[in-house]
């Protein structure tokens, strides 16, 4: 067994002895998909902040490209993890093949879209059973569809972070992290109700 296989099966015992499996419903999966959705917003908007002629170069060493780096944000860490769960197996993303069709911006950001869109539909089609059941990986591991659903708001912050990192590195600014105002008018918070 590999290396990450060992590791990913002692931590998923581990959590399991320490009762650490995250708890969660469908209510907690669509409050989570709308949190998500603000700070998505912000992601489209560091992406626009990537210099379109950077995008497929490796702007930090031993790194992921821009465009790798948001298919692997986008097709992997939101959408595959969420319809994986949806159907109980999570499936590898060809993310290279997918990174290399990425032409310009506007590819990126319509890939980001679509993925986060796709996930969002799949994440009001979740059940609770599906969400405590196990959900088959390439990793060698079967664990619950709740473990994979916390693990997107994981990837998600971790992968945006490095997006910063990235824009830094290119000398852009990006948008200030909690900014939601200024997202377009579908990523702003929700109006809420006194």
């Amino acid at each position: 067994m590999a290396f990450s296989q060992v590791h990913a099966t002692r931590r998923r015992t581990e959590s399991i002895n320490l009762g650490r499996i995250p708890f969660m419903t469908r209510k907690n999966v669509e409050e989570m998909m709308g949190r998500l959705r603000t700070r998505h917003g912000i992601a489209l908007r560091v992406i626009e902040a990537l210099p379109e002629n950077k995008l497929h170069e490796r702007v930090i060493p031993n790194m992921r490209t821009p465009a790798e780096l948001v298919v692997h944000l986008y097709g992997m860490s939101i959408r595959e993890l969420v319809e994986g769960v949806q159907r109980g197996e999570i499936r590898n993303v060809d993310e290279v093949a997918i990174a290399k069709g990425i032409r310009s911006k506007a590819d990126l950001l319509k890939y980001a879209r679509d993925s986060f869109d796709a996930a969002g539909k799949a994440a009001t089609g979740i059940t609770d059973a599906q969400i405590a059941g196990t959900v088959k990986t390439p990793w060698g591991t079967n664990p619950p569809g709740a473990m994979m659903l916390d693990a997107v708001n994981d990837e998600f912050y971790h992968h945006r972070g490095q997006l910063y990192a990235y824009t830094r590195a290119l000398g852009v600014a990006p948008p200030e992290m909690w900014d939601f105002e200024n997202n377009a008018v579908e990523f702003q918070p929700a109006a809420t109700t006194a």
